[in-house]
């Protein structure tokens, strides 16, 4: 329930506080006073878009604040979005002169989002022309599926989640078919470097080895040279060398072997040397001898490493980047190799989400089905309430092609007179035969709904008994939550719980609107206004009270 409406700098409005009851409440006053402004404060409240020039000349914002009863469930939804002690849901909103926007939810800054998605449980806004939203197709499936119960809004959410998985597979396979003509190229480019790559076999140790033995067999002379001649100069053939002489200096150390230790030490030092010396030399001498290169090696390495720096330049750089690279492909290979499969598997998966579709749009249809010829009763019994006994009221189910709503599509029909065709309701109903028809489907397909009802003169081009009527529709609806009508019709005023009366001073710069909660004296004033005669015409005031009685 809405429990207090401020409004400060609003157009005509200078500020204004409203406590609102349970029940029916009335707002009333002459034409151009301003009732409409509280209209679009309380779209502001829903998130509705500021239209300019709505802050009152001379003041910096307009300010609009909504305070609410706090549902436990809305609590749940909003989480850390509300304090944790809040016992009451407060939405405002301020919009600066140059039409800047600012969101509050209990005090903590917000989006307009925020606000709509908070405040579209605790209130639903019926404007001058919302009416006509009932000849749209969308509506009249709500309405009927409104109708239906709780159960239906579950099966309408199974089939809009059915219907996104149907939109899923479809983008899903439509994604493997376009690859499927990229697929061939791209397979024969994959097996040709798989082709390559397997081929050379590449080896990393093997590298090291081929790159060894390049530098060997390129300087193989060099070696043998110097080998040999290091081996010539420690060993000669003719002459002692320096194996020779190192000889020698041993059998002149071995003369005083014995007499002094720490020559002794020395003179095995010569003997470890000398014997050293002879074996690389005779090392050195094989080494060099040995040195004797195969016929065309030097070209096969050079060859077999040409096919690797090749292979290295185009796939990145190294053997493992050459390696890594085939990994890649023969996935990528076997990823595309099982295309095929992923279509017939695509395939099937969307044939199963459509089949899924089809089973929640059923379901859908079957409850339409059983529901519809029961609302049709229940709006005919509705409308002869409201001044239209002889109307006749009708639901059709058509199919659509299957969507988040389902495969159906419901069309109201309606013959405002007996004896007239019935036709859609666009073409069938005046504005006040709309009005009231609106009037009769809330009734019937919204009972369930605890949200404030806001009506901005919905009563707009009926009067005499067929207002009382309407009046008599927006109590039953006010019987069990809370209506907030604007009304210009004294038959509806008077069923009101509370009656404000809005009234501009035009005397004013600028001119100024107040609201004022009015008694009872002073409802049956307004009741006088509103039954367009003068203050002391008795009459009138005899006619406002039998007005109050008959309530």
């Amino acid at each position: 329930m809405l429990q207090e409406l401020r409004v400060e700098n609003l157009l005509l409005i200078e500020r204004a506080e409203l406590r609102l009851a349970p029940g029916l409440n009335v707002l009333t006053g002459e034409t151009g006073a301003g009732k409409t402004v509280l209209a679009h404060a309380l779209d502001l409240l829903l998130g509705g878009k500021p239209r300019p020039g709505i802050v009152r000349p001379g003041a910096a914002e307009a300010y609009v604040e909504g305070v609410f009863d706090l549902p436990d469930g809305l609590r749940a939804q909003l989480g850390e979005r509300l304090p944790e002690d809040a016992e009451e849901l407060v939405l405002a909103r301020r919009v600066s002169a140059e039409g800047r926007t600012r969101a509050l939810l209990n005090g903590r800054t917000a989006t307009a989002r925020d606000l709509r998605e908070a405040a579209e449980t605790l209130l639903s806004f019926y404007g001058q022309h919302e009416h006509r939203r009932l000849t749209l197709a969308s509506a009249q499936l709500d309405l009927l599926d409104a109708f239906c119960g709780p159960e239906q809004a579950a099966r309408r959410e199974a089939c809009a989640a059915a219907h996104a998985r149907v939109r899923a597979a479809e983008r899903v396979l439509a994604e493997v078919q376009e690859r499927g003509g990229a697929r061939e190229r791209e397979l024969d480019l994959l097996v040709f470097e798989l082709e390559e790559i397997e081929a050379a076999a590449p080896d990393a140790d093997e590298e090291r080895e081929l790159l060894a033995a390049r530098e060997r067999l390129r300087h193989l002379e060099a070696l043998r040279a110097a080998s040999l001649g290091a081996a010539e100069a420690l060993t000669p053939e003719d002459g002692p060398g320096a194996s020779g002489l190192l000889a020698a200096g041993e059998a002149v150390l071995a003369d005083v072997d014995g007499v002094d230790p720490q020559l002794d030490a020395l003179a095995e030092r010569w003997r470890s040397l000398a014997l050293e010396a002879a074996d690389l030399g005779a090392e050195l001498r094989r080494y060099g001898e040995g040195l004797e290169g195969e016929p065309g090696a030097l070209e096969a390495a050079e060859e077999r490493l040409a096919v690797l720096d090749r292979l290295k330049r185009k796939h990145g750089g190294s053997i493992a980047d050459v390696l890594a690279h085939a990994e890649r492909c023969r996935a990528r290979r076997a990823e595309l190799e099982g295309a095929e499969e992923a279509g017939a598997q695509a395939e099937a998966e969307l044939g199963a989400a459509r089949a899924e579709r089809d089973r929640a749009a059923q379901a859908l249809r079957e409850t339409r089905a059983t529901a519809a010829p029961k609302l049709s009763r229940a709006v005919r019994k509705a409308l002869a309430d409201l001044a239209m006994p002889g109307a006749a009221f009708e639901v059709v189910l058509e199919p659509r092609d299957p969507g988040p709503t389902g495969a159906d599509g419901a069309e109201f029909l309606l013959a405002p007179n007996s004896g007239v065709p019935a036709a859609p309701i666009r073409e069938a109903a005046s504005g006040g035969e709309l009005s009231r028809v609106m009037l009769a489907l809330l009734g019937v397909a919204n009972d369930r709904s605890s949200a404030t009802l806001v009506f901005d003169e919905v009563d707009a081009g009926i009067g005499g008994q067929t207002a009382r009527a309407v009046g008599a529709r927006l109590r039953e609806l006010a019987a069990g939550r809370q209506v907030l009508c604007i009304t210009h019709l004294p038959q509806i005023a008077s069923l009101a719980e509370r009656h404000f009366s809005i009234e501009k001073d035009p005397g004013a710069d600028p001119a100024r609107t107040t609201v004022t909660e009015l008694r009872e004296p002073e409802v049956v004033g307004e009741l006088v206004r509103m039954l367009g005669a003068d203050a002391g015409d008795a009459a009138a005031r005899r006619h406002a009270r039998e007005l109050l009685r008959a309530a």
